[in-house]
């Protein structure tokens, strides 16, 4: 017998008594089973995802009109709470999928270039973004756009100015969201190194994180003295909570989430903060409320992901897979593939749509616009979005060399996208 024979011999042997003892494959290993099988695509995080983008960009056009429209108004969380969990949920399955069968240094290298990709994204936003601002200003002859995206600073001192930006401590308002994306998943291979060492670790260093931020004001500093909009320290709770479900959590929890009292539950609280957010337009509803409770759950902080928030999206999660479960018919529909198409390429509409928030809330504020000019404005922006993603949809099943008669929708990509 041959050296190679009787290495291949012992091999065989150890993989043999391994399945007899019921270890076949190390412990570490086995406890990481992924949401979504490999080669599949789970159409309702492209459809949630591509809906929040949607509400996000409403938001931003019209944030006194047609934000009546989205979820913002009617609750404590908002679009921003989808976009986050759904990034660490998708992030989880794709480089998480990479770092345990390509190893943790193949896994990390093509996680950190997805993190090189969202910054140079943020760069480019933030210098049309800038431009914009600059070219409105212009032709208005009004600094009042300067203070209201609260980019004075770059035009007194733009070199200081841009080397912040650089540093991801200056960017104009509504740019905060690609900033809190970098530095989440640029922390995500510690988040699934520590999962494969045991499964609910980084969830439970996460809400260990997050009780340290209450207690000691952590935080991010920007330049200028101010804060992060979306704390980091905070955020992450839901990043990885997203990413814990996406690792198996979810669909051991599923039990809960598909009971009828949770269900009854969450439509409940979901009733209780709609009330609640209709005091802030309705103050005398406010006498309704008892005292206790007025001051147990003010302030609620969107900067630092107040618990009420987490909660309220929670509900919202339970309630709209009761609703749109994986076989929904609709995800076939053509109908949603708009949505659909714009949640698969995530970040450059997320840009498209910065971009466009304030080319069309500069547009609604010079020309005075009623409501009908605001949904004109609202809509138009949908439709540029939608007509992007599907470019970039023909694009790449082009380039890919299936440009004959598959549905992009329907057959997807193999593997979804963070």
């Amino acid at each position: 017998m041959s050296v190679a024979d009787r290495v291949i011999g012992v091999a065989t042997g150890r993989r043999r008594e391994a399945a007899a003892s019921g270890s076949a494959t190390p412990p570490a290993a086995a406890q990481v089973t992924f949401a979504v099988a490999s080669g599949q695509r789970e159409l309702r995080l492209d459809l949630f995802r591509g809906l929040a983008l949607w509400l996000i960009y409403i938001d931003h056009v019209s944030p006194d009109v047609l934000t009546w429209g989205t979820i913002r108004n009617y609750g404590f969380s908002d679009a921003a709470e989808i976009f986050i969990f759904i990034s660490g949920f998708t992030a989880a399955l794709v480089y998480g999928r990479a770092m345990f069968e390509s190893g943790m240094l193949i896994g990390t290298a093509r996680l950190l270039r997805r993190v090189w990709q969202i910054y140079t994204a943020h760069l480019l936003l933030f210098l049309v973004l800038i431009a914009e601002i600059a070219y409105v200003t212009a032709v208005s002859e009004k600094p009042f756009y300067i203070h209201e995206m609260e980019v004075g600073d770059f035009f007194k001192e733009p070199g200081q100015a841009m080397i912040q930006a650089l540093l991801l401590r200056f960017r104009p308002l509504n740019m905060d969201v690609l900033p809190l994306y970098v530095v989440l998943m640029a922390f995500l291979p510690l988040v699934l190194m520590l999962a494969r060492s045991q499964r609910d670790l980084p969830l439970i260093l996460s809400v260990v994180l997050y009780i340290l931020m209450i207690r000691f004001d952590l935080h991010l500093a920007t330049y200028g003295g101010g804060f992060w909009s979306f704390n980091p320290f905070a955020w992450q709770l839901l990043f990885v909570f997203g990413a814990w479900c996406a690792l198996g959590g979810g669909r051991r929890i599923s039990p809960i989430i598909n009971s009828k009292v949770t269900f009854w539950v969450a439509v409940l609280y979901l009733c209780a903060a709609f009330f609640i957010t209709m005091t802030w337009y309705f103050p005398y509803l406010e006498t309704l409320l008892p005292a206790w409770l007025i001051r147990a759950i003010y302030p609620i902080s969107k900067t630092d992901f107040d618990v009420l928030r987490f909660a309220h999206f929670l509900a919202l999660a339970v309630v709209a897979l009761r609703f749109v479960p994986g076989d929904w018919p609709g995800l076939q529909s053509p109908w949603f593939r708009p949505l659909i198409l714009c949640g698969q390429y995530s970040l450059q509409i997320f840009a498209l749509g910065v971009a466009l928030g304030f080319a069309g809330y500069a547009l609604l504020m010079e020309l005075s616009a009623g409501l009908l000019l605001h949904v004109i404005v609202g809509m138009a922006g949908i439709l540029i979005m939608c007509g992007v993603a599907t470019i970039f949809t023909w694009y790449k099943r082009t380039m890919s060399g299936r440009g004959r008669a598959k549905d992009a929708v329907a057959t997807g990509l193999t593997t979804q996208s963070p």
